[in-house]
């Protein structure tokens, strides 16, 4: 137990105090054998020596979880992929076409793996684009065909977009000495 006095509560561990707060006094009460002594009545720190170690494991605490990634999302593309497997359950939904619910989520499979791929490497575009490369052609024949807008229009031209936006970073990529 603690052999002080538990003294007056601080303004900053009244209604309202930060987040860092908060977690310096849940490290403080869940990682020392001292605990007890450490906070009293909500925030009043006793012992310098618990302080120090709470300030350490709140650092390290905070190095790890607030590191920023160098990964770009790459929405675009995981929209895309979205589009793509929802149009094979639409289509699946609405004429019972098993082949278009394979297809849509292969593909919006394809394309999501894809976007992963760029997302962690923004050089890695090749499947994304061999995947819309390949929707553009087959859809665009399909519409072609039937000239029904939905919904080969919609994937062959969301597919040509796609291609495009890939082919930008194709020739955005900067030119490497042989």
């Amino acid at each position: 137990m603690c052999t002080s006095e538990p003294a007056e509560r601080p303004a900053h561990a009244a209604k309202g105090s930060s987040t860092a707060d908060t977690f310096l006094a849940l490290v403080l009460l869940f990682s020392t054998s001292e605990s007890d002594c450490a906070l009293s009545s909500m925030g009043s720190i006793q012992s310098p020596k618990v302080v120090g170690k709470a300030k350490e494991k709140a650092a390290v605490f905070i190095d790890i979880y607030s590191k920023e990634s160098n990964m770009s999302v790459d929405w675009v593309g995981y929209g895309y992929a979205a589009l793509v497997a929802a149009g094979g359950i639409v289509g699946y939904v609405k004429a019972g076409s098993v082949p278009s619910l394979g297809a849509g989520l292969v593909f919006g499979g394809l394309a999501g793996f894809g976007a992963y791929q760029t997302s962690n490497d923004p050089n890695n575009i090749w499947v994304s684009l061999a995947t819309a490369g390949a929707l553009s052609g087959v859809m665009g024949k399909r519409f072609y065909g039937s000239r029904k807008l939905f919904p080969a229009g919609v994937m062959a031209g969301a597919s040509l977009l796609m291609v495009g936006k890939l082919g930008l970073t194709l020739l955005q990529k900067p030119n490497k000495p042989l």
